[in-house]
């Protein structure tokens, strides 16, 4: 019975799709009643109006979310249920953000330990030693919140490539350094190798890597083994993914740049988010809307790619955190019963800031014969830090660009006399704004975004938990750097591991 319902489903949000292609955005948006297609959630505000939706194919994408079980998918999360089916564990990454956690002795610890960095006029940089989530998240919220960082100077070293560790350390005293090695297991190869090179540079100089090295892990025992001293640990759970890891340890570096009270601030931001998509009624639940919309796009218009623009220098490194945060979890072949997915799940995320983009990639969201769906993001006030005064013109004309683009990529113009400028419009976005980015609304954003994926995997019935994916490729890395089982590689591979000649 499920079964049938869900083709029925899937059949009219077919039907909706392939109609919704020949009516252009332009006579929806005219539409006197489409300011229903707006949502909102305190001062965050999720304009939904420049998209092929009719209160038709809204009402298929909502009776999809009910057959897929959304809102019991939901409450499993946040009630502790072991959704992560491959790995047999619970997703914990909504814990860190509660208001009751701030009070177990592991928050207190980390919050304390970071204080004390802050007030430490003996360490005037912190460098961060991770890769993946353990790297994006932290760096991305350090320099998003620039306007709030009174702590010592945070850098962030994600890549095994030399140039990354050299460059950091060349800007750093070996005295005044503190080196926070974060990963998950405590075996991330790149993250490891980068540690063994910090901690020799220390010790090269004089330094004790004992008092100024400390970890966070899920497993603190390796720590423990590798050097690093009980005290200076950091743990958090099994069930905290890596992308969905900054709110716990992993942000470490980042509440030291910004400290403990707005840190804080950044929790409650998310903490607020969780109760939206919690309580919210479906139809106004912007998490929920904004993953069916990725499902609607992916799924059914095929468009395989999705755009994220944000309207403010300081957020140059979401798309970065975002892309990682989707295509890791989304990017899926199988469901959760290990059968192949009948429809491609997951689109490819980027993005990059503003009016930057504008000048770069905009030329082909505009003209190029693929139609790629993006959200626009801007804040409504300067940030942070700044003279609000005498940045006001900067930023006006800043906001005023984002609302252009999502008008002009939507309605686009004629030109039958000059072809070349001609704009075929109908391209869709989202317009996020906001009133100022704060660390609470900053908290508020990311987890809408956590959810956006969580949401739309969920009606993808995919994990979007594990990463399988990325684990073969180390392997083969491993492989090679062993030199066991070369023979199984091809010639090629083989040819380059013999052009590898040590300097």
């Amino acid at each position: 019975m499920q079964d049938n319902r869900l083709k029925q489903i899937d059949d009219a949000l077919t039907a909706a799709a392939s109609r919704l292609t020949t009516v252009s955005l332009s006579s929806l948006m005219h539409d006197a009643e489409r300011s229903r297609f707006i949502y909102q959630c305190d001062d965050l505000t999720v304009d939904c109006t420049r998209q092929p939706l009719d209160d038709d194919a809204l009402a298929c994408l909502f009776d999809l979310a009910d057959a897929c079980q959304l809102r019991q998918r939901i409450d499993q999360m946040f009630r502790g249920a072991p959704i992560n089916t491959t790995e047999n564990r619970p997703v914990q990454h909504p814990e860190s953000r509660r208001p009751e956690h701030q009070n177990t002795a592991d928050y207190k610890k980390c919050a304390d330990f970071a204080e004390a960095v802050r007030s430490n006029a003996d360490i005037t940089a912190v460098v961060n030693l991770g890769t993946g989530g353990s790297d994006l998240g932290p760096k991305m919220v350090t320099a998003a919140l620039a306007g709030y960082h009174d702590g010592p100077d945070c850098y962030f070293v994600g890549n095994i490539c030399p140039t990354d560790l050299h460059d950091a350390l060349g800007k750093c005293t070996p005295q005044k350094t503190l080196f926070i090695i974060t990963s998950k297991t405590f075996t991330t190869a790149e993250t490891m190798a980068n540690a063994a090179i910090a901690k020799n540079w220390l010790e090269q100089h004089g330094v004790d890597a004992g008092k100024a090295m400390v970890a966070v892990t899920a497993a603190g025992p390796r720590a423990r083994e590798w050097g690093i001293d009980p005290q200076h640990i950091f743990t958090f759970a099994e069930g905290v993914g890596g992308r969905y890891s900054l709110w716990s340890p992993v942000g470490l570096a980042a509440m030291i740049a910004i400290g403990r009270d707005d840190f804080a601030s950044l929790l409650a931001g998310g903490y607020a988010m969780d109760c939206h998509v919690q309580q919210a009624e479906l139809q106004a639940n912007i998490g929920v809307i904004m993953g069916l919309l990725r499902v609607w796009h992916r799924s059914y218009l095929h468009r395989p790619a999705y755009g994220l623009i944000p309207y403010d220098q300081r957020l140059a490194q979401l798309p970065a955190w975002a892309q990682q945060l989707e295509m890791e979890s989304n990017g899926k072949a199988v469901d959760r019963q290990g059968h192949g997915l009948q429809r491609p799940a997951g689109p490819l995320l980027w993005g990059a800031p503003g009016t930057n983009a504008q000048h770069s990639f905009f030329q082909w969201l505009h003209q190029s014969l693929d139609v790629i769906p993006i959200d626009i993001l801007v804040a409504m006030q300067p940030a942070a830090g700044l003279d609000q005064a005498a940045s006001w013109d900067s930023h006006k004309a800043l906001a005023i660009n984002a609302v252009a683009q999502a008008e002009a990529l939507a309605l686009g113009t004629t030109n039958s006399d000059e072809p070349h400028r001609h704009f075929p419009g109908n391209r869709p976005s989202v317009l996020i704004s906001w009133d100022k980015t704060t660390p609470y609304a900053l908290g508020r954003l990311l987890a809408l975004y956590e959810h956006i994926t969580v949401i739309s995997g969920f009606i993808w019935d995919v994990n979007s938990f594990d990463q399988w994916g990325v684990e073969l490729g180390k392997h083969m890395a491993n492989q090679l750097q062993s030199g066991v089982g070369v023979d199984a590689f091809s010639p090629a591979a083989q040819a380059f591991l013999h052009r590898l000649n040590k300097p």
